[in-house]
């Protein structure tokens, strides 16, 4: 199936203005984390409890979260979870299950079932949030590696430096909405990373079937011909991908709603890096180093 037809975009060309678009939200990220000491976590990092309550009327939840204010439930997350007569609480409460249900069934008059709690440690959070950092860092290290053997040093400081891009992105568009981040957007993270590495492979993998046909050809006119031929693949994979994942956004309900927020904020940035970011990345550095030789 083919979309484009010998397209002729000079992406090389527009590679500074993407630079620049690209700094702007990473620092704008970066300041929003700055200034909110770090991103938003949720109960699954920082310990707390959670509980699903099932109320017999519809719930105003301005109005419930006034009322657990008021009764020492302070900075609680309420949200709607699958019916408007059902909510989802996320406080900091670190007391037994038991205690935490007689202290809500005090607090809110009306009556409710409870569905689900959920407690985790503080220690616990401090775990996770130290494995999930080690998970991507390593994910990241196993990347550089794979890439270096299959192609060389260069393709592999391209793809890991949009990899990098596509998360300081992706979490800072979090930060800027206020967003909790939690396991399932780790997770997300995670996903986006080999969703972008997928379509980065793919480009650099023509650039380098390209180097050898077109060998008397600069390396920017390679570039240009390997990401115009990679065009039509790169816009199905993403239109595709996109529909589903947005589907899941509208369709999918409150629990998984910031993942799949997260995969589409990471298809459209991942789209992005794989042309101006990986491969102006690489060819930095394979002209740098034959300047040296």
């Amino acid at each position: 199936m083919r979309i484009f037809n010998k397209t002729n975009i000079d992406f090389v060309g527009k590679s500074a203005i993407a630079k620049f678009l690209s700094m702007a939200l990473i620092i704008a990220g970066l300041a929003s984390l700055v200034m909110k000491g770090g991103p938003e976590l949720s109960i699954d990092f920082t310990g707390g409890t959670i509980a699903q309550l099932q109320f017999n009327n519809a719930v105003d939840v301005s109005e419930l979260r006034s009322t657990l204010a008021e009764n020492g439930f302070e900075s609680s997350e309420i949200i709607t979870f699958g019916s408007p007569n059902e909510v989802l609480i996320k406080t900091q409460f670190s007391g037994a299950n038991s205690e935490l249900e007689s202290n809500l069934r005090t607090a809110i008059k009306s009556e409710f079932q409870v569905r689900r709690v959920e407690s985790v440690g503080p220690k616990i959070g401090k775990e996770l949030q130290s494995d999930a950092l080690s998970a991507i860092l390593l994910s990241l290290l196993l990347i550089l590696v794979y890439i270096s053997f299959r192609f060389d040093r260069f393709y592999a400081y391209g793809s890991v430096v949009a990899l990098i891009h596509d998360v300081l992105i992706t979490m800072g568009v979090f930060s800027l909405l206020s967003i909790e981040i939690d396991l399932t957007i780790v997770a997300a993270f995670l996903t986006i990373v080999g969703y972008s590495l997928n379509d980065t492979i793919v480009v650099f993998d023509r650039i380098r079937e390209n180097v050898i046909k077109h060998a008397r050809e600069s390396l920017d006119t390679i570039v240009n011909i390997s990401l115009n031929s990679t065009l039509g693949r790169t816009v199905v994979t993403s239109l595709t991908t996109f529909v589903v994942v947005l589907s899941l956004f509208l369709f999918g309900g409150e629990v998984i709603k910031n993942f799949a927020f997260a995969l589409i904020v990471g298809i459209f940035v991942g789209t992005y890096s794989s042309i101006y970011v990986a491969s102006p990345v690489m060819m930095y550095f394979e002209k740098k180093a034959l300047a040296k030789k």
